[in-house]
């Protein structure tokens, strides 16, 4: 008799237990609301990187709203947008990319109002952005002890991602205009200085072992000066070094390119986290 109450006690619980971590494991992967890194990411997010240097210039300029104005709406837009975000129970490409399109013109305005109507120089600002990027990587790890994307299963961590996002635009923006204008490199020759600083930071990782998260955050730093000097190179004028395609024939061109593939990645979803990545994040 009491063979069988605890057998079926026993039963009871592993019941429970098995119950709550599949509960648990659908919660975590629920959290987890970032892209997997593939080759969609990178194409996406060097698209992103270059609506954000040609969008602001757009609304700043063709639209005359003035960087106070489109820092103010830019700014509103993006809050919205995280709202949704981190409401989202799970990654959804339309609220994520957008948030990414939003955070690259606000981090590009960010960095032009220091410059443009503050008069900081943008050595200056590429050094505090450079310092509040450490900062939050290091308080990131202190307080999570880890910086992997497929860790991002707390609305804690979530919130340190969207601020390094931040800060990596921000940075971006001011080491491109840095290198570009300051030191008179061109937009075409930074193009190609910054494409192959990202092809010497994969070639570390998968030649010589460089650590996959730190690869990832320093590429991810860099495809923002190379989408800026994209931007730049095809929507300046021919006299200042450009195509003169003009901010707004470029941002159409890209903001159509990055609706195309969320869409593509929203029926496919080729770019969701696999499970066992999720499993992998659960136990950072």
């Amino acid at each position: 008799m009491f063979k069988k109450m605890f057998k079926r006690s026993s039963m009871t619980v592993m019941d429970v237990m098995e119950s709550r971590n599949k509960d648990s494991s659908k919660f975590i992967q629920m959290l987890n609301k970032v892209p997997e890194i593939t080759l969609y990411f990178w194409i996406i997010k060097i698209l992103c990187t270059t609506v954000g240097e040609t969008f602001a210039d757009f609304l700043n300029t063709n639209l005359n709203l003035g960087l106070n104005g489109t820092s103010v709406i830019m700014g509103i837009l993006l809050i919205i947008v995280l709202f949704f975000q981190f409401k989202s129970k799970k990654y959804i490409p339309k609220i994520y990319w957008l948030a990414v399109v939003l955070i690259s013109v606000v981090g590009t305005l960010i960095t032009d109002n220091l410059t443009d109507n503050l008069g900081v120089s943008l050595i200056t600002t590429t050094i505090i952005f450079a310092i509040a990027l450490t900062i939050t990587f290091t308080v990131w790890y202190v307080k999570e002890k880890t910086l992997s994307i497929h860790s991002i299963i707390t609305r804690k961590r979530e919130a340190f991602y969207w601020l390094t996002i931040l800060f990596t635009f921000a940075l971006g923006t001011a080491s491109g205009d840095l290198i570009a204008e300051k030191f008179d490199l061109g937009y075409l020759l930074s193009l190609f200085l910054f494409a192959g600083f990202i092809a010497i930071t994969a070639l570390a990782h998968y030649r010589f072992k460089l650590n996959a998260v730190w690869a990832f955050w320093i590429a991810y730093i860099l495809t923002r000066p190379l989408g800026a000097s994209i931007g730049d190179y095809l929507s300046q004028a021919r006299t200042d070094g450009g195509l003169g395609l003009g901010a707004t024939t470029t941002s159409i061109i890209f903001l159509l390119a990055i609706l195309g593939l969320v869409i593509y990645l929203s029926l496919t979803r080729k770019d969701e986290i696999p499970a066992t990545a999720l499993q992998e994040g659960i136990k950072s």
